[in-house]
């Protein structure tokens, strides 16, 4: 809380006239704006449409005459005395002309009398004639004292319901829930607390996964941005040794931080559509035993101006509370790519992503794959957006055998009943997710024939598939030869 006081006063005295605070916890907001007014003697002054204008650091009543916008847009305006306007939920009223001019005019005004206007809401988005005049603050998250502070008590009221009993836990189930519940709200954070302590008096490992998911419940606004709850484990995936390797020495770094390393950023994964790009994405998480956020570009965008770019940022602050966490950005190259009928949102969104890129401080590691590198715009790909770029090619014969294995256990079958080495052989050029096809049709052929799926049905599939390497050759011939000096092999 003082750390968000601390930057309140340090805005103020810039002296911009209009602040934009997008939150859903309205009243931590206000509490940060009652503390600035006890510690620097301004007025602070609440409105909202069934309340009227309140001064909220005396214990005064609503003005009941103010309840209107454009009364109490009156009212400020004819104050002369310096001051600190909070206006609750007003985003509604943005889209009447005569109130936005009202609202420029107080702002205009702010060197005769400094008026300082603060829109608090859950999402609001000015008018472009107010953006130069504007600010955006964010309230900073409840720390890990506050966090501990409140589980300690939450326990306390639970053992004084049940007499002779306290809550149980251990201090890496601890250290992992306070990691959980960082990004949340008091309210939210306790009832997580309650909920996990309340069946069994205990805290144990078993009630964190439901904790993340309930949490990202909590988060999620609808939007673009989704829980991939099945995150493989990285045996699931074969080959790609480089990458597991690459990964293995910085899960402590991005982890347990060292302040003598700088901290993993992410990757992005280049390679043919179908060689396990996205699995491996998946399996990041699944390695790190990290939630998995999947950021879907096509839900992102929206028709209306400035509202891609406003999803953009409620996301990326979305992937920031649920930190540490791994963000994926499938087939990057589509979210960035601009046409002739953009009006320039590609543009946007990609500066955003790229100051966030420069500019987060909270643990979220970003996997990217993509399929046409030349698409991607070169400020997105040099080193320091992006740790490493790796290239997955198509699996080699050891790695193929290795996919065999994965797909026949999948489906109940012991691989060692069938002729790996001459499955892979034959399978030469093949993506791993045609493999797994090959694999589908043959238990359909098996099914079909009325006997156990074998070797030569397998055979069989493959023979009658052209893989993307032969339906495509040229494509990706050129896109190993960009890969050769560029990028680092994962396999």
């Amino acid at each position: 809380m003082t750390s968000s006081v601390n930057d309140l006063e340090i805005l103020l005295r810039s002296r911009v006239p209009i602040i934009v605070v997008e939150t859903r916890d309205e009243k931590r907001a206000l509490d940060v704006f009652r503390r600035l007014a006890l510690r620097t003697g301004q007025p602070v002054m609440r409105w909202s449409v069934t309340t009227g204008l309140q001064r909220i650091d005396l214990d005064l009543q609503a003005q009941a005459h103010a309840k209107e916008p454009d009364q109490a847009l009156a009212q400020i305006k004819a104050t002369g005395t310096t001051g600190l306007y909070l206006l609750l939920d007003f985003h509604p009223y943005l889209e009447d002309p005569t109130l936005v001019r009202m609202l420029k005019e107080i702002a205009l005004g702010y060197g005769k009398a400094t008026h300082t206007l603060v829109f608090i809401s859950h999402a609001c988005e000015l008018p472009d004639e107010l953006h130069a005049l504007s600010a955006r603050f964010d309230l900073s998250m409840p720390d890990r004292e506050a966090l501990k502070r409140w589980v300690n008590e939450e326990a306390r009221h639970w053992a004084a319901a049940h007499p002779g009993q306290k809550v149980k836990t251990d201090n890496r189930t601890l250290d992992q829930l306070l990691k959980q519940l960082g990004g949340l709200t008091e309210t939210d954070a306790r009832r997580l607390i309650r909920s996990a302590i309340h069946d069994d008096g205990a805290i144990t490992e078993s009630d964190l996964p439901d904790i993340m998911q309930t949490k990202y419940r909590l988060l999620d606004q609808g939007g673009a941005l989704s829980f991939e709850l099945d995150t493989a484990e990285f045996g699931d995936v074969g080959g790609l040794n480089a990458l597991k390797r690459w990964l293995e020495q910085r899960k402590h770094a991005f982890l347990e931080p060292d302040p003598a390393l700088d901290a993993p950023r992410g990757i992005l994964l280049v390679g043919v559509q179908g060689g396990g790009k996205s699995l491996a994405a998946k399996a990041v998480a699944g390695l790190w035993q990290l939630p998995l956020l999947r950021l879907d570009f096509g839900t992102l965008y929206n028709k209306f101006f400035g509202e891609t770019e406003r999803n953009l940022r409620s996301s990326l602050r979305t992937a920031e509370a649920m930190a540490p966490c791994v963000l994926w950005i499938d087939e990057i190259e589509k979210a960035i790519a601009s046409g002739d009928y953009d009006s320039g949102t590609s543009k946007r969104v990609l500066g955003s992503l790229l100051t966030w890129l420069a500019e987060r401080d909270k643990p979220v590691f970003l996997v990217a794959t993509a399929n046409r590198i030349d698409n991607l715009p070169p400020e997105l790909i040099r080193k320091g957006r992006m740790d490493e770029i790796f290239f997955v090619d198509l699996p080699d014969i050891t790695t193929r055998v290795q996919i065999f294995e994965i797909h026949l256990r999948k489906r109940d079958r012991q691989p060692h009943q069938f002729d790996l080495l001459q499955l892979a052989g034959a399978s030469d050029g093949f993506s791993g997710a045609e493999i797994e096809q090959a694999v589908v049709a043959a238990l359909y052929l098996a099914k079909e024939q009325n006997s156990e799926l074998g070797t030569d049905h397998l055979l069989t599939e493959l023979r009658q598939t052209r893989p993307l390497s032969v339906v495509m050759a040229e494509r990706l011939q050129a896109l190993r030869d960009w890969a050769r000096d560029r990028t680092v092999s994962a396999n």
